[in-house]
């Protein structure tokens, strides 16, 4: 707070105008729930389950779903990853950590091959989601009016797509309007979005889970993959084996239960061509070309447990390794997720888990289970979900109504992860042009909605870009798909595991699995994660031709991008480092109240800030307060010079965007909303208080002056709080805060706002952990029978899991005035607390034991001080000049107690009873 404590001047003749103050916003500053984050993820996870099933049956053969299941099961160690490097870095993902650990050249890199990911999630999506609906349609002009049938296969395909083309483009552009708004407009679409899909999932799946008990399966799943190259499979009219209706279907041999292929003229199998690459669809990709040798072997796996049988799995799981996309939007809404942040963090990455392990794994399993051979790759490759609603019990008309609310869902989560695209690739570029790579003015912020326009027009104007030169080719778009996922989670997990080794912080979250050799800590989980992640994705470079050569060439060109642009920003900057300031949107108000700010709620707490580096008052401010009852409001003064004539509108000067920018940082750290402002004034003292009353707070938090003591502050500010309520003191809690002390001063008997604590706790263990109440305990031992049996008192009153730690002076000096110090009392007392298994830490301290106990207390964190109140005291005498300087310069409670003194008067007056046998005595 400042510390200015002259009067204002009184209005009149040159006095300078009144300036509005600036009610400071922040680009995308909202917070969401776990819901809401894990829709946002799910939308494209989830949406995998769409399209995941065929095409890694198409590569890999029936056994897909063991993989897809494998792979599902994996991605929660990848999440493991992504939570770790979250608690580390807040605004985190594949950029920030990868830069931190590897450099500037890796980042870029890693980032490339994450937007070509990116870029390509929003279209595979809606052009999928386009097909679905393009595709009911046409089943449903039929149902209609048989008229409308459309019978010419090159006009049924060209419309479903065209159509889907115009479909992902208006998809693309409603997702982008919501992100222009903000987060918590767009994930509140993906909530709604995830609620509809997850009834039809439940229904469908149980509706599956039925059929399967009723029927049987129709087909078995094997356990090994198919890594033969692909052929025509022979085409005939026939009834289906599970509805009897008459249909082209695959031939089928009865006797062995496997597709009979295509034949040429000479009798050979006829290819199946790529379109793409026109050669033979191989799921070993370029390994024939470079290791025939190898690669002939991989096609007749006949176990596991040999190093080609491993080969084999990790070809095949690298194929499946689609279905875990969307872990890189974790960790950039992590910025956004509300308090308490990882703890939220942690529920929402449990319920993707579940969530995409039981849809995906399990309509790929049902498929194969329930939809024939022959019919099944044949027409529904894309849409497994609507083959499960047309092949479950039931009346025909009931499964079509049925595959139409498939349809619908499939179609809104399928545009949902066009949303998560758009979300995923802002969140990217932000770490990027925060960095200096990009231009500073493409996160200038939307005067309205104050989100990161610009560059989301870029985002849109790519995905636009792609959907139309792609022309909707599914299986162009899916086969290059892999290539991002994979490798941005292959740089994310070697840099975790180098910071692990590099950066030695305190971890709020690690995964899990961690050897400890003294002060060596072997990381098995991170190694197993990076290995997995290392092999597959150098298999896959040689086993996904396409993906390999559409993400390099996209990768190299994006790439050259951030170094010219690198290289443009660095140079504009004229050779000054680079200091990342947040952008904001300004907007001035004439008085300050609490609709000005947006302030809603019941309680409001005012923090007064000054200094980027000292914003320790507004950290515990915003630890202690409930955001569903209590809003927060930062203000700074913003002193103008004396004799300067007011401008005509007031304005962020860099200082006030550097401490604005340091106060969103720990906002966003923290999960809970503030409402930052500044007011321009001559006087910062009145401005505080004046603006206090106007917003009506309960509390007033401000940091400790360094020009005068707290009861100098105190009394400057009470003096000006009874002035501007016309002499009454109005309700109002001060509380001064710095690192080593926290005082609270009641106005008028104060106004308190409940803690979150108090409002939440359950107990007074959650008391404790959420910073309330005492959690470590200190006491002076002197070595002393009296110190004795102060201990025993101190130890049998505290629970067990409060903290209790011992402090004495070197050479055992008694400080209480009572008898000699023993040498062995205190390791006594130790040793007896050890047997009831109470670990007792022992502290000596040299010199004056006052300020060495204050210093003591403060380098441990200590809650509470324990001191022997003296056991003689001389009349009119206090206590020892030591104690009386713990009590007035300790950063926590002190605790003085007494044992029973001997008394100085006759405390028995109870006449003794006279034996019987005793005779009366005269007198």
């Amino acid at each position: 707070m400042p510390d200015s404590v002259n009067p204002p001047q009184p209005p009149g003749r040159g006095a300078r105008k009144a300036l509005p103050v600036i009610i400071v916003g922040s680009v995308m500053f909202s917070f969401i729930s776990y819901w809401r984050v894990a829709a946002v993820v799910l939308c494209d996870l989830a949406s995998t389950a769409f399209y995941i099933g065929g095409i890694v049956e198409q590569a890999i053969g029936k056994a897909a779903p063991w993989f897809i299941m494998g792979v599902m099961l994996f991605s929660y160690c990848v999440r493991a990853v992504y939570i770790e490097s979250c608690s580390l870095f807040v605004r985190g993902g594949v950029y920030r950590v990868v830069k931190a650990a590897l450099g500037g050249f890796p980042a870029k890199a890693a980032v490339s091959a994450l937007l070509f990911d990116y870029i390509l999630t929003g279209p595979i999506s809606s052009c999928s989601a386009g097909q679905y609906l393009i595709g009911w349609l046409l089943e449903l002009a039929v149902l209609v009016n048989p008229k409308f049938a459309v019978t010419d296969a090159a006009v049924r395909a060209d419309i479903k797509q065209y159509g889907s083309v115009l479909f992902a483009v208006a998809i693309t552009l409603y997702f982008f309007r919501q992100n222009l708004k903000g987060i918590h407009e767009s994930s509140g679409k993906a909530l709604r979005i995830m609620g509809f899909t997850t009834v039809v999932a439940v229904v469908v799946l149980a509706w599956c889970g039925i059929t399967l008990a009723v029927r049987g399966p129709a087909n078995s799943v094997p356990y090994l993959p198919d890594l033969r190259p692909k052929v025509e499979i022979e085409v005939e009219t026939a009834p289906d084996r599970r509805t009897g209706e008459l249909r082209e279907i695959w031939r089928r041999d009865p006797q062995t239960g496997q597709l009979i292929p295509k034949l040429d003229e000479s009798g050979k199998e006829i290819p199946k061509i790529n379109r793409l690459t026109r050669h033979q669809e191989d799921p070993l990709g370029f390994l024939p070309r470079f290791f025939p040798g190898v690669s002939e072997n991989l096609r007749s796996i006949n176990g596991v447990l040999s190093l080609i049988g491993v080969l084999g799995l990790l070809v095949a799981f690298g194929h499946s390794i689609l279905a875990m996309s969307g872990e890189e939007t974790m960790a950039q809404v992590y910025r956004e997720v509300e308090s308490p942040k990882l703890r939220n963090f942690k529920k929402a990455a449990f319920v993707i888990f579940s969530y995409s392990l039981i849809l995906t794994a399990g309509i790929s399993f049902l498929a194969v289970l329930l939809i024939p051979d022959e019919v099944r790759m044949k027409d529904y490759a894309d849409n497994l979900l609507g083959g499960l609603a047309m092949y479950v019990v039931g009346p025909a008309w009931l499964r079509i109504a049925l595959n139409a609310v498939v349809v619908a869902a499939g179609f809104l989560i399928l545009s949902g992860a066009v949303n998560t695209s758009i979300i995923g690739s802002n969140g990217v570029l932000n770490r990027v042009a925060e960095d200096g790579v990009l231009p500073d003015r493409l996160q200038k912020p939307h005067p309205k909605y104050g989100t990161t326009h610009r560059i989301l027009y870029l985002i849109v104007g790519l995905q636009l870009f792609t959907i139309v030169a792609s022309g909707g080719d599914m299986v162009l778009l899916g086969e290059a798909y892999a290539f991002g996922v994979i490798w941005s989670f292959l740089f994310n997990a070697l840099s975790m595991l180098m910071l692990r080794f590099r950066d030695k912080r305190e971890r709020e979250f690690k995964v899990p699995v961690n050897i400890r050799f003294g002060e060596f800590e072997l990381p098995i989980g991170l190694l197993f994660v990076f290995c997995v992640l290392g092999s597959t994705a150098v298999i896959n470079l040689f086993t996904k031709e396409v993906a390999t050569i559409g993400g390099l060439t996209f990768s190299s060109i994006l790439m050259c991008v951030f170094l010219v642009t690198e290289r443009v920003t660095h140079r504009n900057r004229k050779g000054t480092q680079h200091e990342h300031i947040e952008q904001f949107t300004e907007r001035s108000s004439e008085e300050v109240s609490a609709q000005a700010v947006g302030s809603t709620n019941l309680y409001r707490k005012l923090v007064a800030i000054r200094s980027p580096q000292n914003l320790y008052m507004l950290q515990r401010a915003m630890e202690e307060s409930d955001p569903d009852t209590t809003d927060v409001i930062v203000m700074t003064a913003k002193v103008l010079p004396a004799g300067e004539e007011a401008p005509n509108f007031a304005e962020l000067d860099r200082y006030d965007r550097k401490l604005m920018t340091a106060v969103i940082e720990l906002a966003e750290k923290s999960g809970k909303h503030i409402s930052p402002m500044v007011v321009p004034t001559n006087n910062p003292l009145f401005a505080v208080m004046n603006t206090a009353k106007s917003l009506g707070v309960q509390e007033l938090v401000v940091g400790a002056s360094n020009k005068f003591t707290a009861e100098e502050q105190l009394d400057q500010m009470v003096f000006y709080w009874i002035n501007i309520n016309a002499g009454v003191a109005a309700p109002l809690t001060i509380r001064v805060l710095s690192k080593t002390w926290d005082f609270y001063y009641d106005v008028g008997g104060g106004n308190r706002i409940p803690r979150i604590s108090e409002r939440k706790a359950r107990t007074v263990a959650e008391l404790r952990a959420a910073g309330v109440g005492v959690r470590r305990v200190l006491m002076l031992h002197d070595n002393t029978s009296h110190s004795r049996d102060l201990f025993d008192t101190v130890l049998t009153m505290l629970d067990p899991d409060v903290v209790f730690d011992l402090v004495t002076l070197a050479g055992g000096k008694p400080q209480n005035g009572s008898s000699t110090a023993s040498s062995t009392s205190l390791v006594q007392d130790v040793e007896r607390a050890e047997k009831i298994g109470r670990e007792v830490t022992v502290h000596t301290i040299e010199g004056e034991p006052g300020p060495a106990i204050v210093e003591l207390a403060l380098a441990h964190d200590y809650d509470l001080i324990v001191l022997d109140t003296p056991a003689v005291v001389e009349d009119g005498a206090g206590p020892p000049p030591w104690q009386q300087y713990v009590r007035e310069h300790a950063s926590c409670a002190v605790c003085l107690l007494s044992l029973p003194a001997i008394q100085r008067e006759v405390v028995d007056k109870t006449p003794s009873a006279r034996p019987p046998h005793d005779p009366p005595r005269a007198g």
